[in-house]
Formats: structure tokens, sequence, C-alpha cells
């Protein structure tokens, strides 16, 4: 697609997904006391009186009388009561209102954070499952609560807000009016008590309402405004087509788990919204990042989807080359990280990330930010790391020490080794391959320590005392920390591999056995057994069909079940398509995290997972697995739904075109014989004086051979019917082929005594264990068909050998012949071409019946080109069973 066209295209539907649901207006101010409670109330009466339905959710006056006055006329919903911690607290109502539904909900405080027990964490999440409901929203909110601006503040004012939106959720706006009110003004309204209360506002005074906090948060709100107005611009341009917007290259945010990660993203995303481009957050495990840094990562991640990013966690031993690597594949122009701690000798060995980069990656833009924690994370470096117990790697590495000055010893008296240097770097390497670099280098240390102490002259002191010892000391540290780093890397790579390759084990084995299942059941069973055993995670699936509540079909282990909060976390997942539950900001109260198993915006059912440990938070690790199986799982339910529908379907059209065919058969097959014996019967009641002899006996012949042929198409029907229910019984009985042959052509000759037949049977033929009746109705069939398509003359060969443990018979005719792509036909009901099974007097019925006559007793019917390509072969397979001592054997 030309990059105009695709940015037009992108222009209308970012459009159409604002549009989608509920209109939101967002009232935005750039501290509190500016007017934006009054401006949206005054804006929600002037829709009132229009006749539009309003409803006040909830606003906060903060006991201000022009406020409380716009409240009068209008419909104010009551407020939700909670109790916490021997207190009673009044929130939002959020399912009073959606029972409510309004056209149009009033909701004040966006960034508000909900009591304890609400359903969603924040106020935001309120009003974003009403937008979903179709429900226009007005609400309120100060330019310091906006996500990628939180540090900006900070540093501006010098107070971290807490109670932050994320920008995603502030683009679907359809309408952002800024509320301004200078800054004089406003310190006026505080000091009037019109904004706070005296004993608040004096306090207010001292810190943030200073006229120069004020003024930069006036210039934050207007040049956000005026961000909003050149996208809207932008976007209605490009969706007219009338102005082609550039396309834009991807912005990358690498974060490294510390302190400063947050910060990077929020600058990234900035950056990004700036250039119009798409951006991603990516994190290079290495295999080293404790549990500290791991959930910085996590949180950065959340913190990159609300603002709309897309996130990545990239596994291998160079940072540099797996960022290069992404970046080269998924069209970044731009590598944001933060600024890196200058090392001695970095310029001499290139060591630091931006310096590596600047090599390696020089046709891409390196912007490098100073953050403001590089000296907190500096201070962090000597902190000690999270993970298993740090004195008990201790321990470990004094104990290695330790055995290798006695192995030392015992080697410089029994041995008289001279260079016991190499007794103590298998040490090192030990420590270095089980712990982590910190207790390496403790171990290498004290090692050089050991050794200087025990082995070098003069002994038991720290003292060298020539320069040679000195020389070979320092070697051997140098040597030491070299091989304990070099070890701990490949630890570090194994840990890294060991992780990824239990993640794609588990996703493998996940991918095979739903593969292998054949019905929704099987789909369930397998994941719920393989979830339990790969996140260690009690496991309950829930299925939703088209229409149908939310049930419990499978748990891992048998016997789990959801409690109540639980349920009620499921149902909002389900009818939302988000995560809720423990874990995350919905319903959080809850003992298990809920998943969305969905295809598309087709909700399929629900993944309820509940950890074996109590875990604060969930590690990114198995967070990102439960995820992906999780997909796994809803792709594998909508196949098996899609078959079963495709089946269903296939199923139905069969079962209309059966129907028709029977209703056209016997329309025709009964009405033809039913009308022939009528005439005749009238003609006999009607002229039978003046009929002779010979025509009086015609025409009862011809009425018994119509109503023979009517009981055959009767009998033929019930047959199909007793197959069809599988209620056709076996009466087996030992018995020849030759009687059963005999009695079929015996049979046929009354029906076409011009028929000739040749029976070419091999000798020593065994007994068959069949339903003589039903063999034999099934080959008169055959030979039915056959006499009908054979030329006058021509006789039809019944030709039967044995085959290893098979009987096989073969009715050859001399006619017309079936083409290939039409012999599997043949054996369909109600067939109608006139060289098949239906002819001028054919049901349609006769090879079907076969078949199914023979599939009863486990061999086949086929249909095979004719003898040197001439007519037709219908070859009929059936097994042979051995006869039971003192039965005869053969015919």
């Amino acid at each position: 697609m030309p990059p105009d066209r695709a940015a037009q295209a992108d222009a209308l539907l970012g459009t159409l997904q604002r549009e989608r649901g509920g209109a939101l207006k967002v009232f935005l101010g750039a501290a509190p006391g500016v007017g934006k409670t009054y401006a949206m109330l005054g804006a929600a009466r002037d829709l009132a009186r229009r006749g539009v339905d309003v409803v006040v959710g909830l606003v906060e006056t903060h006991g201000r009388a022009e406020t409380e006055s716009l409240l009068q006329g209008l419909e104010v919903l009551p407020r939700r009561r909670l109790d916490y911690h021997d207190r009673t607290l009044e929130e939002f109502d959020l399912d009073a209102l959606l029972a409510r539904r309004p056209k149009l909900a009033v909701v004040d405080e966006l960034a508000h954070r909900n009591a304890p027990g609400s359903r969603h964490e924040r106020r935001y999440q309120d009003i974003e499952e009403l937008l979903d409901a179709g429900i226009d929203v007005y609400t309120t909110v100060n330019i310091q609560h906006l996500e990628s601006l939180n540090d900006l503040v900070r540093q501006l004012t010098g107070v971290r807000v807490r109670e932050t939106v994320p920008d995603a959720f502030l683009d679907r706006a359809r309408d952002l009016v800024l509320v301004d009110l200078p800054p004089r003004e406003l310190i006026e309204r505080l000091q009037q008590g019109k904004v706070y209360v005296p004993e608040q506002a004096a306090s207010a005074l001292q810190s943030f309402f200073s006229p120069s906090n004020l003024t930069a948060l006036r210039e934050l709100a207007v040049q956000q405004v005026a961000d909003r107005v050149d996208a809207d611009l932008r976007e209605h341009m490009a969706a007219r087509g009338s102005s082609p917007v550039p396309i834009r290259r991807r912005v990358l945010v690498a974060i490294d788990g510390y302190d400063n990660s947050e910060y990077l993203v929020r600058v990234g995303r900035k950056l990004a919204e700036r250039r119009q481009a798409p951006w991603t957050v990516v994190f290079v495990d290495t295999g080293d990042a404790d549990g500290g840094r791991s959930r910085m990562v996590e949180q950065c991640f959340a913190l990159a989807r609300r603002l709309g990013g897309e996130v990545v966690t990239l596994r291998g031993s160079s940072v540099v080359g797996e960022l290069v690597a992404f970046a080269g594949q998924h069209a970044v122009s731009t590598i944001v990280i933060a600024r890196t701690r200058e090392r001695p000798f970095a310029r001499m060995f290139n060591r630091t990330l931006t310096q590596q980069l600047l090599q390696r990656g020089a046709h891409f833009e390196l912007t490098i930010i100073n953050t403001p924690y590089a000296r907190a994370r500096a201070r962090r470096r000597l902190e000690l790391p999270e993970g298993p117990p740090l004195w008990g790697e201790g321990v470990f590495a004094t104990v290695a020490v330790a055995l290798s000055v006695l192995s030392g010893a015992l080697a410089e008296r029994f041995l008289s080794l001279e260079e016991l240097s190499l007794v103590f770097i298998p040490a090192v390497m030990l420590v270095a391959v089980r712990a982590r670099m910190a207790v390496a280098a403790y171990a290498a240390l004290l090692c050089f320590m050991a050794y200087n102490f025990f082995f070098i002259e003069p002994r038991y002191t720290f003292q060298i005392a020539a320069g040679q010892g000195v020389v070979a000391v320092g070697v051997f540290l140098v040597v030491a920390l070299i091989s304990g780093r070099l070890a701990n890397r490949l630890r570090n790579q194994v840990l890294m591999l060991r992780a990824a390759n239990a993640r794609t084990e588990a996703l493998q084995a996940l991918s095979q056995q739903l593969a292998s299942a054949a019905d929704e059941g099987e789909v369930h069973r397998a994941a719920a057994r393989l979830l339990h055993i790969a996140l260690g995670a009690d496991v309950v699936v829930l299925a939703a069909a088209d229409g149908q509540a939310l049930q419990a079909v499978e748990a891992e282990p048998p016997g789990s079940a959801l409690d109540a909060a639980a349920a009620g976390a499921a149902e909002w997942c389900l009818r939302h398509l988000q995560p809720a539950g423990r874990y995350t900001d919905t319903l959080n109260g809850a003992g298990w995290w809920c998943l969305p198993l969905a295809q598309g915006e087709r909700a399929l059912g629900v993944l309820a997972l509940r950890p074996a440990r109590d875990l604060v938070r969930l590690p990114p690790e198995l967070e990102g697995l439960a995820q992906a199986m999780a997909q796994d799982l809803a792709q594998a339910v909508a196949r098996t739904r899609l078959v079963d529908a495709l089946e269903s379907a296939r199923v139905q059209g069969e079962t209309e075109r059966l129907r028709a065919a029977l209703l056209a058969s016997v329309s025709h097959d009964l009405r033809s014989p039913l009308s022939s014996i009528i005439g005749s019967a009238e003609s006999l009641s009607a002229y039978r004086d003046r009929l002779s002899p010979d025509d009086q006996r015609a025409l009862a012949e011809g009425i018994l051979s119509e109503g023979q042929r009517l009981d055959r198409y009767i009998q033929n029907l019930l047959d199909m019917t007793r197959l069809g229910h599988g209620t056709l019984k076996l009466t087996r009985e030992w018995v020849g082929l030759d009687e059963i042959i005999g009695s079929a052509v015996t049979r046929l000759r009354k029906l076409a005594p011009q028929a000739t037949f040749e029976t070419l049977l091999a000798p020593g033929l065994p007994l068959l264990y069949v339903h003589p009746a039903l063999v034999e109705q099934g080959l008169f069939n055959i030979l039915e068909n056959a006499a009908k398509f054979s030329p006058a003359g021509a006789a039809v060969r019944i030709r039967a050998e044995r085959i290893g443990e098979q009987l096989r018979i073969d009715i050859s005719d001399r006619g017309p012949g079936i083409p290939e792509d039409e012999r599997r036909r043949i054996f369909d009901m109600f067939y109608t071409v006139a060289r098949g099974d239906r002819g001028a007097q054919g049901t349609g019925l006769g090879l079907a019946i076969c078949q199914g006559m023979m599939g009863a007793h486990g061999g086949t019917v086929e249909a095979l080109p004719g003898e040197d390509g001439v007519g037709t072969t219908i070859r009929i397979t059936l097994p042979l069973i051995e006869p039971p001592s003192g039965r005869p054997r053969e015919q």
C-alpha cells in the first residue's frame, strides 16, 4: 500500500477506534481550584436543558457553594458505602450507574484511587467500563496527574504525584477542554478559602501553590492541549487524504531494571509522541537480573503498556548485540538509553554501553538521557542484590578457600608441588559457577590473601620478600578474577538457557497436546494439566459458549473451584477481555488471577490461576509463560469450535440434501408403481367383461410386479434407516458363499429372466461367518444393478477367491462404466446419474445399502474399472473367521 494511503487508513482507523463506545470529554486544568468541576457541571446542565439524559455519578464540591448550586435540577446518584478499618468510606457506585445507563454520566476526579474492596483500583478504569458500555462521560483531571509528565512535575515542583492517569486513556478522549486561570487569580481564590479550608490553604501556598509552580504547570497544560490539537488536525487531514503524513520509524527505549528505568519510559513516550512514531520498551536479560531488577522491569513494562507502548524481553549474553539486532529487524531509527557511568580505561577498552552502541550502531540515532537517578544507581551497585541468602554463598566460598589451603598444604608436602597458585584457581571457578559475581570476587580476593599468607615467603604474614613473589601474587589475583568472571558469565548463560528451554518445552508440549486434541473437552483437559505442571499453580478453565453463562469445565488438581470473589473477577474478565483478580488493578482482592481466552473480539472463556506459593507479585517469566499458554489455549478452543461449526454446517447441508433427495425419490419411486397399480386395478374393475383372459392376466401380473417393486423400495428404506441408527443386528451363521450367490441369482432371474450370469469360484473357499440374509441382499443389489446396465447377451461375471485372511468377490458387467471421479459417489444415498445405481426404475439406495451391510460385517465395497477396461467391477471384501473345531472348513 502506498505510504499516503497507509497513513489515511491509519487515521481513519484511529478515528473509528476513538468513536467506539461512549464519548469521553475531559476538562483539564493546571491545578486544583481553576474551575474544572464548575465548567463540567455547566456543560452538563446545558445538555440537560436540551433534553439529554444526564446523571451525576460523583462530584466533589469541596464545600463550594457556587459548585453545589449547579447540582440543583440534575439527577445525582447515591454513593456506595464501604467499610474499611473501622471506617465507612463513600465511593462512586459503578454498578448503579451501569444499571441506570444514562446518555451522559458526570464523574469527577479522573485520577482518584478507589477504596480497597472496589472493583477497580483507579477511577479511570471505572470510566473506561462506562465508555465500553456506550455511556458518554464528562470528567476532570489536573495536568500533574498525567503519567508521562510525572517525573517532569516532580522536577518542577519537588512533589511526587502518586495518583496518575495513563496517557493512552487520555488519547481516547473525543474532546479535551482546557480550564485556565492565571496564577495570581488562583492564589487569590486560595487565600479567600474558595479552594481549600484556611488551614490547608496556608500549607498549600507555602509548597505546591507557589507562583513559579503554577506558571510551570499552566505551561504544561497549554502545551498538552496544543499537542492534542495538532495531533487531531494531522489525523483529520490524513483521514481526508489531503496531506500525507510521512512514515515515522520506531523509537526503542532500552531499560536495565534500575531506578532510572521508569524515567526513561516516560521520556521515550514523549519523544515518540512528538515524532508521531511507534515505540517499544526493551529489556535485555543476560541472566544476572536479581529479584529487585525483575520487579522494576515488570513495573516499567506495565507503565509502558499504560502509556500505549509495546514491551519486549530479549535474552542473550551481549546487551549491545541484542539491541542492535532487534533495532535492525524492526525498523528502529532512535535508541533511547540512560547515561552510563564512565569507568577507568573505558575509552581504551570500549566497555560502556554508550560507547559500544556508538561503535556498532552508527546508522541509528542514539539519544542519551542523563537521569536524576545516576547517583542513586551508583549507590545501588554497592548494595547487596536480592536472591538466595548471601551469607550462605559467602560461607560456601570461605569453605572452598579453606579446602584449597588444605589441598595446597598436602600437595606441597606429599607431591612437592611448587606452583601452588594452581590449587586456588579451581576453587574460584567453582564458587563462580555456584554463586553470584560478588561472591566470586570475594573468593578470588580471599584466595589471594590465603595464597600470600600461607605459601609466599615470609609465610604467615602478608609481606612479600622477593619482587618475583609480588609478580606471582599479582598475576594470580588477575587470573583468579578473570576466571571467576568467565565462569560466572557461563553460569548466567546456562541459567538463562535453562529458563528459555523450560519455557520453550512447556509451550511445545502444550502445542502438541492441543494439536492432537479432537474436541474442546480434550483441549481443556490437556491445557489444565500442562498449565498445572508448568506454572505450579491451581488451574480452573471456564468456558463460555455464544450467549451462554460462564461455567467451569476443567480443574487441576481436581476439585479446585473459584470462590465468589474470583467468580466475579472471572465474569468481569470475560465481559471486558482484560485480566482481572489477583496481580491486577481490577478486583485484586480475589485469590485467583483471571486471564481472558479470546479470539479477536470474541470471548471464548477464562483461565483462572492460583500459584501454589503465596506470591505478592508474579515473576515476569511466569507471567509471560502463562499469557503465552493462555493464548495457545484460546487458539485451540477457537479451532475446535470452528471445526464443530463446520461439521455442523456440513451435516446440516448433507441432511438437507438427503431430505430433498428423499422427497424426490419418494415422489417418483412411490408414485410410479402406485400409479401403475391403480391404473391396472381400475382397468380390471371397469373393463373386466371386455378384456380377454390374456389381457386380464397381463394386468394382474403388472399389479404384482409393481407391488413387488414397491415392496423392495420400502425394504431398502427400512434397511437404510436401521443402518443409519445403528439398530441393524447381525445373526451370524456359518454358510457357504455358493449358497448365498445361488439364492441371490435365483431371486434376480424372477425379475430379469433375460439376464445371464457366469460364476467363477476358486476351489476350497472357506465358510463365511455372516448374517446370510444381509449378505445375500447386498449381493442381490449389486447383481441387479449390473444386470440392468449390461447389454443384451452379455453375462454378468461373478468371481470369488481368497486373498490372505480375506474373501474377495468381484462382480463385473459389460455396461458403459463409471468415470473415475464418480466411483466413490455411487455409494451415496439417492445418487442420481443415469450410468450409476439409479436408472430408469432405480431407487438410488441399492449400493449404499450394500456398503452398509458389508461394513457391518467388517468388510468393504469399492468400484473399479471393468475387465479389459470395459464396464464396471464392484469388489466386495469380507474378513474370514476361523471356524470352530468339528465344523467343516470348506464349502
